[in-house]
């Protein structure tokens, strides 16, 4: 790079922090947030299990409760159970997926389980963070009734209070009352090449 084209960066890199200083400095509101990662690609509860550590770090206490994928021993809940049971709540209350249980009636009873526990750790007042894990996918087959989801989350979440949602097909109602949406993107997966999931990296 010449001195010219240094010296353009730098201005260039000057003005651009000085714009984000300015919209920085007029945020000053703070509130609990309503988050959602949806979307056909990997890595919604990942993203989420990353906020549970990041409140970990923080020493805000925060609680799990896993919808669908009861069954399935993952990493995430293996290292919160056994290393970090008092900054972390725990619940799990599916019984695996619902292409496995193959049981209309027990998985709704599952997820109407898991929404009461759920319930219960939002209002909790030491909760700082509430991850409802695969949420998204009762919701989608009307396990839930999302209009009582919804109501619940705007009207009875205390207003400190972080509620991150996971799972495909989010709602139009929930990314509606939802305060920060990504959607996550399927470009490619080796599932597509016969490879089974990775431990570290699916599970």
């Amino acid at each position: 790079m010449s001195e010219d084209e240094n010296i353009r960066h730098t201005e260039k890199m000057k003005r651009i922090k000085a714009a984000r200083d300015k919209m920085i400095a007029g945020m000053t509101e703070e509130k609990g947030l309503i988050l959602v990662h949806t979307g056909p690609g990997k890595g919604k509860s990942s993203s989420g299990f990353g906020m549970i550590m990041r409140c970990i770090a923080h020493g805000m206490p925060c609680a799990v409760v896993q919808f669908i994928k009861g069954t399935w021993v993952t990493g995430e809940a293996k290292m919160l159970r056994e290393r970090f049971a008092d900054e972390c709540r725990f619940f799990v209350s599916g019984e695996g997926f619902t292409w496995e249980t193959q049981d209309r009636e027990r998985d709704i009873a599952a997820a109407q389980r898991g929404w009461e526990i759920a319930k219960e750790q939002i209002l909790d007042p030491e909760n700082r963070f509430v991850l409802l894990d695969e949420i998204n996918i009762a919701l989608r087959y009307d396990y839930l009734d999302i209009d009582e989801v919804v109501s619940f989350l705007l009207e009875h979440k205390p207003p400190m209070t972080h509620v991150c949602l996971t799972g495909r097909n989010a709602k139009p109602e929930l990314i509606e009352a939802a305060d920060l949406v990504t959607e996550m993107t399927a470009v490619k997966h080796p599932f597509r090449d016969g490879i089974k999931a990775q431990k570290g990296v699916e599970f």
